[in-house]
This record gives C-alpha cells, structure tokens and sequence, in this order.
C-alpha cells in the first residue's frame, strides 16, 4: 500500500494533471471547464492574433503560439487556472530581440522566432528540473515595476501607425520611430483606418462597462469585421513598373528591384565564401596567409551586403512617401499610377489614395488603397517540425532567451500565485517552471513563438468557475476548430482593430500609483523603479538593455545597503531595554562597550564593522570589555570570521577583551567549525546580554555594578 502511494505520488510530481483528471468524471465540474475554456477562446483568439504582430510576426502565428502551449502548460504544471499563450510584454520583447538579425515577418525572422521559443522553453525547464525557481528573485520588483511601465507605452504607441493608418521609417531609437509616426499622421492620415479603430475602442470600453461578463473584443473583432467586408476595406493591387505614369517614379521601381536581386546575388556570394573561409580554416590552419585572403573576402562581402541594405532601405523609404491615383484603362488593359498631384484634369480616378507597400519576389510591387487587413490565414494545423538552429544565432539571442524566460515565468509565477490565494491552492514554482518550458519547447516544434501566462485571460478563466486546467485543454480544442474550419471568417479582420486590441489590453500595466508607494517605501528602491522606466523607454527596442542595467543597478544598491548596515552602541532605556544610546541620547559605561551588528557578516562589510568598533573603542579610554551582541546576525562567512579574529587580537593587544552574546546557531555553528571558538574560549560566548553582563560585572569587581549604566536596576532608580 505504501508503495502504491508512493508509486502515485511521483506519478503525480512528473504529470500533476493526475491531480485533477479525476474530478472531470463529476458533470458539473466538466460543464463548468467546458465553458471556462470556450471563454477564454473567444478572448485568446483576436488577442493572440494581435500580438503575433506585436511581435514582428503574421498574425496567423498568434493561433499557432496558442495552439499547444495552453495544453501543455496546464498538463505539466502547477496552477489550474492559469492560462499560458502570447502575451503582449514577452511579444514586444521578441520583436527587440529579433528585428536586429532578420526583416520582420521574414522567413529568417519567422525562423528565429521559432527558435527562440524553444531557447526560453529549454532555459525554463532546466531551472525547473534543478529546482531553481528562486532564480527569477534577481529581478527585483521595483526593475519589474519600472519595466512593466515603460513596455507598457511602448506597446500601446508602437500601434498608432496601425490606427492612424500610416507607414513611418524606423529610426534607430524606438523614440524617434515614433516621432515619424507622428509627423506622418498629421499629413497621411487614412480616416477610414482610424474610424475603424475608434469605433473599436468604442464598442470594448462600451460593452465592459454595460456588462464586462460580455465578450467585448470578439465583439469588437466581429462588428469591424462584417464593415470591413461590406465597404471593400481593404484594396490592393500587385503591378509592374511600367505602370508608373512618372519617369522618376519607374526608375526608382526598377533600381529597387535590381537591387534586390543584386542582394540576392550577394547573399549567394557570401555563403560560397564562408564555405571557403571555412574549408581553408580546418585544412591549413590560422597561420597559412590563405586564410587571412579568404577572411577578408569574407568580411569585404559582408560589409557590400550591409551598404546596399542601407542605400535599398534609403530608397524604399524616398518611393514609400510618395502618393498616387489609380486609372482604370479601357478593356484588360492594366491600371494606370499618377502621382496625386500629377493626374491630368478630366481624367477620372477610383477616388482612392494609392501607397507602395512593399517589392515582391517576382519583380513586381504591391500598392494599397485602402486599410489594412489580417489576409489570407493558411487552414489547417502547424506542421510537427523541429527549428532550424544556427549557432550563430543562438549565442546572440541567448541574453534575450535568458531575460524573456525570467521576465515570463515571474508574471506568469504571480498570476498564478495571485490565483491560488484566493482557491487555496498549492502553487509549486519550480513544477510551474516545468509547465511553462515544455509549453514552449512543444510549442517551438508546431512554429509557435515564446509564451507565457497572461493576466488578463487568466482572471477571464478564474472568474468563469474554471476548477481544473481542463478549461486550458477546451481552450486549445477551440483554437484548432478555428485552425481548420473558420479561418476564411479571419480574413478581412482590420489592422487597426487588432492594434486597438492590443491597446486597451496594455493600459492596464500602466500604474503610475505603484511608484509613489514604492518611493515611500524605500526610496532607493523608487530611484531603481523610475531610473529602469527611463532607461527602457530611452533605449528601445533594445527592451532587455534596460531590465538588464535595471537589475544589476537594483543589486548594486542593496550590496551598498549591506556594505554599511548599522552598527550601534547600545544603552539601558528607561524601561529596562537596551537601545540605540546614540539615537536615544542614553549614557553608556566608560569601561563596558556594548555593540550591535544589524546584518550579516560578509565580504564586504567586514572591514566596516572592524572600523566601527575599533572607533567606538578608542572614544573610550578606560574600556575594559567590548560585548559583541550577535543577534541581528544572521550568517557569517570566511572573511566575516577572519575579520573577527583579527579584531580580538588586536583589541586584546591594547588590553580590550571581547565578549559575544546572542549569536544565532548558523551563525554560531560557522565559529565553531572554524575553531574560533576553541581559539578564543567558550567562556566568552553567552546565550544572553544579562549572562555577559554578569560575567563582565564579576570580572571588574562589585563596586562596578551600582554605578554602571547599563545596570537595568540604576536605571529603574533613577527613573
């Protein structure tokens, strides 16, 4: 029997589904997950959709990261509400980390968001499986705060072009893409876009105000949807150069597609290259003068490539600004683009403003008229693959795989502490770490992006009744119906819906109440909270440069903290306690010095502690006894004993003797294993202030009891 439990028990530890799948035998609680996870569907389906593009991704690909990672999540960990799938802070941060390396929503960005998924996942369940769930501590909650904040407005601002329906240059700092997305709405403003966005936002906060239990973005998606589909929202057309009116304009077309494939060519070279450089590498060696020639050549190709990436980028940019009418020719013949303030008088155009979009591989461009759109979304399911991994490439993301797993697990790891307070549950972080880093290897090989667990549908699932981590399964059941069956209803979803999504799912990070309290709290703390928004915000996109920089100046102010912890001279109160004398203004004894450590003794503060209680000594001439009251120290480390052997045997050596009382058993036990017990005698340990009192009281003889001040009876009298 015993065996049996036992047996179960690990069984349980390895799939803690088996906790709960028993209890979906009762109906009520299979209804009530049932509907839990149809809810959060109806939330996760638009929301994921919206931040696959948050993260430089097709939307499509917010279904695929919302396809296996709840599932998974939920079977292997801890929490049974918490609901695991795109978030908008670790969608942001994957944007920043890959847009450095690839074009966004390129194959290659595509790829390497793949991969990064299955880097965070295996980060994640390796510090699970080694029960270092206490890891993410590092990141201490004023950077947290101060983080969250900034990545907040940087969401909800990096959506305006979306809703104001303009195409802005990315400047080098996320500050100044923003600026040009500015100016450009000022002049470039696609009203019908921004109709359909306000009307968006209108239909959200109006139905969550009326009855917040209503599905206020499906609603949202559904209405805008159905007029986008009515009024032809969307227009867009795929023509050749030639159909440029303007000379300028057809040449700009052509070099920019000759440019291309001169790119292309490039990117050709460079591979035979590096097989070269390689080749030459492992035969000759790093010594043969034909591996600088084939480094070289390498590097030279290399640095052509990024010239001309600039000078395409340059020129891209001159032809995306311009505007056109569309003219529609007589019979099959193709379209006709003038430039708006070209178009003869007497000609009739579509009425419609006409923009470049982008260069197609088959020697042709894309122009648009109208809104943006989600588009085709491919029916069926992700295909079971493993990523393609380039080493390269994973020593330059691991730092963002690193932040993106920590940053995840701690708001998922809070939600689903958060929840399990109020269904008092057990929530264990490190089978938690377990859950969310198999949710995103698995999710990695069905071509999903990094996950987490999300707040916001979350409370959805919790305020549904969900009881069991069912209602995420239900939830994954749904997206592949949605997979196979209804992605056609998807395709005329607008841009500027999702981007309204996503807006109103950040304002809520946004606490500026948070840092007030924290200032109060501890000031230092408010310091690292506002100075990490500041950085995050300043140095966007490179969103882990300010979590980064956020921690390391959050850990460097708590070593200052605890490199000068205070060491106080302690006096009798009136009441019989001992205190601060200093702070008190109590008088002290001339031959007794009685001195609190309020930390632990390590490293760094060792030399201060010997400081302080070699001045507090030389400020009183007839010292006899220094007393060492040990109870505010909690550890003690090499240099911490070594500190204090050194300080006996230099206040022995000037007739100082040194007493310690109320050491705690860790602390105690490190003294012991040392031998500076044996060393300096174990009759001047004392498990009590009074007992040491005592001792030093008998040693300097009767008389010296009535007149010392730290004599609890003297000071009773005088009282």
């Amino acid at each position: 029997m015993a065996d049996r439990s036992v047996a179960l028990m690990w069984a349980q530890r390895i799939f803690p589904a088996l906790t709960w799948l028993g209890e979906l035998g009762d109906k009520r609680v299979l209804r009530i997950d049932v509907l839990a996870g149809v809810t959060v569907a109806l939330v996760l389906i638009p929301q994921s959709m919206a931040y696959a593009q948050l993260a430089g991704l097709p939307a499509y690909y917010g279904l695929y990261a919302s396809f296996m990672p709840p599932m998974i999540a939920a079977l292997f960990g801890s929490s049974r509400q918490l609901q695991t799938g795109p978030v908008a802070i670790v969608s942001i941060m994957t944007a920043a980390a890959l847009e450095p390396l690839a074009t966004a929503g390129g194959p290659s960005f595509v790829a390497y968001a793949i991969m990064l998924a299955l880097m965070v996942g295996l980060f994640e369940l390796a510090l699970g499986i080694l029960r270092l769930g206490a890891l993410v501590n590092f990141l201490a909650h004023p950077v947290i705060i101060g983080f969250t904040n900034a990545a907040a407005i940087i969401i909800a601002t990096s959506q305006l072009s979306k809703i104001f329906g303009v195409f802005a240059d990315k400047g080098d700092y996320y500050f100044e893409t923003i600026w040009n997305v500015i100016q450009a709405a000022f002049t470039d403003t696609h009203w019908p876009t921004l109709a359909i966005a306000v009307l968006a936002f209108v239909i959200m906060i109006g139905i969550r105000r009326l009855n917040p239990r209503l599905p206020n973005v499906l609603t949202a998606v559904a209405v805008t949807t159905l007029i986008a589909y009515y009024i032809e929202f969307e227009r867009v057309d795929v023509i050749k150069p030639a159909q440029f009116v303007n000379t300028t304009v057809r040449m700009l077309a052509d070099e920019q597609l000759s440019a291309r494939e001169q790119l292309a060519n490039v990117d050709r070279a460079i591979a035979a290259a590096n097989d070269r450089f390689v080749d030459v590498q492992k035969t000759l060696g790093k010594d043969d003068p034909k591996f600088l020639d084939t480094r070289h050549q390498l590097d030279s190709l290399r640095l052509h490539k990024e010239r001309r990436q600039k000078t395409i980028k340059l020129e891209l940019g001159e032809i995306k600004e311009l505007r056109f009418r569309r003219v529609k020719q007589n019979g099959d013949d193709p379209a006709r683009f003038y430039l708006a303030g070209e178009l003869p008088t007497g000609i009739p155009d579509d009425g419609h403003l006409w923009r470049v979009v982008k260069f197609t591989d088959d020697d042709t461009l894309e122009l648009s008229g109208g809104g943006a759109v989600v588009g085709t979304i491919p029916r069926g399911l992700p295909e079971l693959k493993a990523p393609t991994i380039d080493f390269g490439v994973v020593a330059r993301l691991l730092p963002a795989a690193i932040t993106i797993a920590l940053l995840g697990f701690m708001e998922a790891i809070s939600i689903a502490k958060a929840m399990a307070t109020r269904t008092k549950q057990r929530v264990d972080a490190n089978q938690e770490l377990i859950g969310q880093g198999l949710g995103n290897i698995v999710g990695g090989l069905f071509q999903s992006y990094p996950v987490s667990g999300s707040f916001s549908r979350s409370a959805v699932n919790i305020e549904a009744g969900a009881l069991t981590g069912f209602s995420s399964v239900v939830t994954s059941l749904i997206v592949v119906i949605v997979l196979l069956w209804l992605t056609p209803l998807l395709y005329h979803l607008p841009q500027a819906t999702l981007a309204a999504v996503i807006m109103m799912a950040v304002f809520g990070l946004i606490n500026v109440g948070i840092f007030k309290h924290i200032w109060r709290t501890q000031r230092s703390d408010g310091i690292v909270a506002v100075i990490t928004f500041f950085l995050t915000l300043t140095l966007a996109p490179h969103l882990d440069y300010g979590i980064l920089m956020g921690a390391a100046m959050a850990l460097g102010l708590y070593l200052l903290r605890t490199m000068r912890p205070r060491v106080v001279v302690l006096g009798r109160f009136w009441d019989g306690t001992l205190r601060d004398a200093e702070l008190y203004t109590l008088e002290t004894c001339p031959n007794i010095s009685m001195i609190r450590f309020d930390g632990s003794l390590y490293f760094a503060n060792t030399s201060y502690f010997e400081d302080k209680i070699l001045e507090r000594s030389s400020q009183k001439p007839d010292l006899k006894y220094v007393i060492v009251d040990g109870e505010g120290i909690n550890e003690i480390d090499a240099s911490g004993e070594e500190m204090l052997s050194s300080m006996v045997e230099r206040l022995d050596g000037i007739g100082v003797k040194v007493i310690f009382t109320q050491f705690k058993r860790q602390a105690y036990d490190v003294l012991k294993r040392s031998g500076f017990i044996d060393k300096v005698g174990e009759e001047c340990f004392f498990r009590h202030v009074d007992h040491a009192l005592r001792h030093v009281w008998q040693e300097l003889g009767d008389d010296h009891v009535d007149s010392c001040a730290l004599n609890p009876l003297r000071q009773a009298t005088q009282a």
